[in-house]
């Protein structure tokens, strides 16, 4: 045989070996989902002690920080009891979409979610090419909270995700986010730019990873940023694939930017509902 032949059968003989460690490592009744936003996503609520008991263990949550006091480790899954986002969060629409899809879900598929938040972002956080310009020109309490995902929120995600794909499948995306861009018209563009770049980084096909983003607290609650929901209501025409998700109804805080506890339960559900429909 020539050389050649040697490096070509050699080749076929590569691609086989990473398809069999793919096939092997992956389980497709492990359904992931990556969660990403600001503080409704994070998690402003606090959890109540309803909200800690009673969780299947088929909702697992990836964390994406260590936790010292929680015993978790960044990168390992655990029973996705809350917080979810990082050590001191709270109650996020992550958690009872979790459960909404478990519940009704066979039980042979487990659910997880890996969430990477932070309070007050603008959307510009998570891209990637234009975040450290953000975080530099952002007051000193966005800078700390970046710190716990070394200064690159996107990247953490990815890195994440990366780790989840060795043992499951990513199915969607969730995103709360739009509070710090209200008001802005090319929010669905930017938006677009952090989905287009997940799908292209880690493998995805987006006609069959949807991206779910959910309403601001609504003008009957008192919203002080309901505006934003008209330019929401618009990402699908920029994301084909996107779905929204009605906050009216869901009961806000009186801030009037986020939701109390059974609102975002309620907006969960409402994610996990509308998940349901689309498989």
């Amino acid at each position: 045989m020539n050389i050649q032949g040697m490096i070509s059968q050699l080749m076929v003989l590569m691609a086989i070996c990473c398809y069999s460690t793919q096939s092997i490592a992956q389980d497709p009744n492990f359904h992931i989902y990556l969660c990403l936003g600001q503080s409704n996503m994070e998690g402003n609520a606090r959890f109540e002690a309803q909200d800690t008991v009673g969780v299947d263990e088929r909702f697992r949550v990836m964390a994406a920080v260590n936790c010292q006091e929680l015993n978790r480790r960044k990168g390992q899954w655990y029973n996705a009891v809350p917080p979810l986002c990082r050590c001191h969060t709270g109650l996020t629409p992550a958690d009872y979409f979790g459960r909404t899809l478990v519940a009704a879900l066979p039980e042979n598929i487990k659910v997880g979610v890996i969430n990477v938040a932070i309070g007050g972002c603008r959307i510009e956080l998570f891209d990637c090419e234009n975040a450290s310009a953000y975080i530099a020109s952002s007051p000193d309490w966005l800078k700390n909270m970046v710190k716990d995902y070394e200064n690159d929120p996107y990247g953490r995600l990815v890195e994440m995700a990366r780790l989840a794909q060795k043992e499951g499948v990513i199915k969607g995306i969730l995103l709360h986010q739009g509070e710090s861009n209200t008001g802005d018209a090319d929010w669905p563009r930017k938006v677009k730019l952090v989905y287009d770049n997940l799908m292209r980084d880690l493998g995805l096909d987006a006609q069959q990873v949807p991206l779910l983003a959910g309403e601001m607290v609504s003008a009957a609650q008192g919203g002080k940023c309901a505006s934003m929901n008209a330019i929401i209501a618009t990402l699908p025409q920029t994301i084909p694939n996107a779905h929204i998700i009605s906050s009216e109804g869901c009961e806000g805080n009186p801030d009037q930017l986020h939701f109390t506890a059974e609102g975002v339960r309620e907006l969960g559900k409402r994610y996990g509902e509308m998940m349901l429909k689309l498989y």
